[in-house]
């Protein structure tokens, strides 16, 4: 069994340059943590898997599931996965219901409903409006794979609470509001994804 193939994603010194002129606080932070690596799956299908596993859980919780899955059911690919029983997945740890998301993703992609490859050539908001047409499949999990699997380049989501923890310890809101988020995010772009990176960074610290 070969482990999914990871790599780190990838920016440099114009999006850092920008994020630290346009947003000073967020810039003092950047500074302050230096180059801050965040893993990606390349792999659409493996990514769309690990982002399942993710939802509502922490990301100590997602990891050791993941684990268990690839030694337990071997390569992440909608072969392997539609080859076993919904009760198999779940046994790696899952609640049932992401569980059955995952056997029934594998099993459209191998007869064809469903086909991630054409996602590459669309725009991030085609991206999430294809995704979330799959059961199981909501904005926050369609998002993940934009950062995590696509390297889009300006992805800051609302629906990750630790990115909203991040903003709230970063400019010491005590409870972040939507439109406070909605202005730091319109700082951020072009390159909300690298603030992202920095924000998931944040939330952690001290904890």
């Amino acid at each position: 069994m070969a482990a999914v193939e990871t790599k780190f994603f990838d920016y440099g010194r114009k999006e850092v340059e920008y994020l630290s002129q346009s947003d000073p606080v967020l810039g003092d932070a950047i500074a302050r943590f230096g180059r801050v690596e965040r893993e990606i799956i390349p792999d659409l299908f493996a990514a769309l898997v690990n982002a399942i596993i993710g939802q509502l859980v922490s990301v100590g919780s997602a990891k050791t599931v993941w684990n268990r899955m690839q030694e337990s059911l071997g390569d992440i690919t909608p072969e392997n996965l539609s080859a076993v029983s919904a009760d198999d997945i779940q046994r790696c740890g899952m609640i049932m219901k992401k569980a059955v998301t995952i056997s029934e993703l594998s099993k459209d992609i191998l007869q064809g409903n469903i086909r991630l490859g054409d996602l590459r050539e669309l725009p991030d908001q085609e991206v999430i409006r294809y995704l979330t047409t799959i059961k199981g499949v909501g904005l926050w999990t369609a998002e993940m794979l934009l950062i995590n699997c696509m390297e889009r380049p300006d992805v800051v989501s609302w629906g990750d609470i630790a990115i909203r923890r991040g903003m709230e310890k970063l400019y010491g809101f005590s409870k972040l509001t939507k439109d406070q988020f909605e202005v730091c995010k319109s700082r951020y772009s072009p390159y909300g994804s690298v603030a992202s990176i920095y924000l998931w960074k944040i939330s952690t610290v001290n904890e």
